[in-house]
């Protein structure tokens, strides 16, 4: 495991040195960091961070080692590389099924540890992120700069599948017509017969067992699959009665294969299909790159359909309202992040009957992007806002549905505080 001949090579020449773990090859991209202490499997798989080489603040890296993927955010590691200062290598939790270094070997991922974190973090907050790279003995590879590339696409999937609502049967958590539990979490309402479709451009999946826990079914869409296209009906209500939507107990896992492109999926799914909401997920990279998303929300915003975005979907929901974003200096990463809701908005929430307390939530995010307030869309106004530095951490219409945020209200990991909007954004469904 073992390499003192490897580096961090950040692009105005800095070098730290250190011992390599994990795939023993070279990699290049955006080297960020986070400062959650606790979380760091889910954080690897969150698609968020393809293209970057992510630094965890926090020293003690891989104690309790690597549970099996069902825990995961998303299939694989995203990460392009790792930089810790301390590598647990002999991890213990009950859960645990391989070490961290074990891990990063089996997906191809590098990593380095043994570096002085808190200089490195220290001089990204000063001088903003930068380009780098993990060099392993002389296998030098060159600076990749993944803003420049459109990376929703290549973590978004390439296929629609249906996923059905899960309830709790006999005090178990299971999905409609099936034995099999699914989710872990407690379902909050009942809302079968409400049809929700996902923009993936890089979800989390707690963002999927959220919507899934409250009873609605999800239709997880690629990037760049247009469901407003002709043949999609769009219109509020039930599926009709022969729609696969319905039959659930032989379609639990039903996949509507589909070109890359989306539009081969099967006309006769599309003419069944029904849209309550949309929700845009979270996803990586510059969102200006996603402009086939940007068209889909667009249609949404023009039929008056409830619309959510999260993370990067707050980005992608302004700049198709007609709003603008930008690069922040070093972005904000991990489970720490305290963000305020605004104080007009509070009050116009209480008084349409959502109750809510006059606090500082600690929120989840991941984003290096941020929509700015200087452009804010028509009929939008600023919902939230970071407590550190008071940029825009979420926005919202002030007389149709549509709404976003820029943290992430799945959490995971991270605190729960959130979690809120998922109901608030199904009640203004139902409206």
């Amino acid at each position: 495991m073992k390499n003192s001949n490897s580096r961090l090579i950040l692009e105005d020449g800095t070098t730290f040195a250190g011992q390599s773990f994990g795939a023993p090859k070279s990699t290049a991209g955006e080297v960020v960091f986070a400062t959650g202490m606790v979380g760091y499997d889910l954080s690897l798989t969150d698609p968020s961070y393809c293209g970057q080489i992510l630094t965890f603040t926090y020293p003690l890296i891989g104690n309790w080692g690597v549970p099996s993927r069902q825990f995961w955010e998303s299939e694989k590691i995203q990460v392009a590389g790792l930089v810790i200062s301390d590598l647990t290598t002999a991890p213990n939790h009950w859960q645990s099924e391989k070490t961290l270094d074990t891990w990063l070997k089996e997906e191809g991922i590098p990593g380095i540890y043994g570096i002085d974190t808190r200089a490195l973090t220290q001089k990204l907050r000063t001088k903003g992120v930068m380009l780098g790279k993990i060099v392993i003995g002389d296998q030098d590879v060159k600076l990749y700069d993944p803003n420049l590339t459109n990376l929703v696409a290549e973590v978004s999937p390439n296929q629609v599948k249906i996923h059905p609502p899960t309830v709790i049967l006999e005090g178990v958590k299971r999905p409609i017509g099936s034995r099999d539990s699914i989710d872990p979490s407690g379902l909050q309402n009942d809302n079968r017969g409400v049809n929700i479709a996902l923009l993936n451009c890089g979800a989390k999946r707690n963002i999927l067992r959220n919507l899934l826990a409250r009873g609605a079914t999800v239709y997880e869409l690629p990037w760049n699959f247009d469901p407003f296209s002709d043949g999609w009906r769009q219109q509020k209500g039930f599926p009709p009665a022969r729609s696969p939507v319905m039959d659930h107990e032989r379609n639990m896992d039903k996949v509507i294969k589909t070109s890359t492109g989306g539009r081969e999926a099967g006309d006769r799914t599309r003419e069944g299909i029904k849209i309550n909401g949309l929700v845009i997920s979270n996803g990586p990279g510059d969102p200006k790159m996603a402009k086939e998303t940007i068209k889909i929300i667009k249609k949404a915003l023009d039929a008056k359909i409830p619309t959510f975005g999260i993370c990067l979907g707050n980005q992608l929901l302004a700049l198709a309202a007609g709003g603008d974003t930008y690069k922040l200096k070093f972005g904000h990463r991990a489970q720490n992040q305290p963000t305020i809701i605004s104080q007009l908005r509070l009050v116009r929430m209480r008084q349409a009957g959502v109750v809510l307390e006059n606090r500082c939530y600690i929120t989840t995010q991941n984003h290096g992007f941020a929509v700015s307030e200087g452009k804010m869309p028509d009929g939008f106004v600023r919902w939230f806002y970071n407590a550190n530095d008071n940029t825009n951490e979420g926005i919202i219409h002030e007389k149709l549905p549509f709404f976003s945020v820029q943290f992430h209200p799945e959490a995971n990991p991270g605190p729960k505080d959130t979690q809120w909007l998922f109901d608030y954004f199904l009640t203004r469904i139902k409206k």
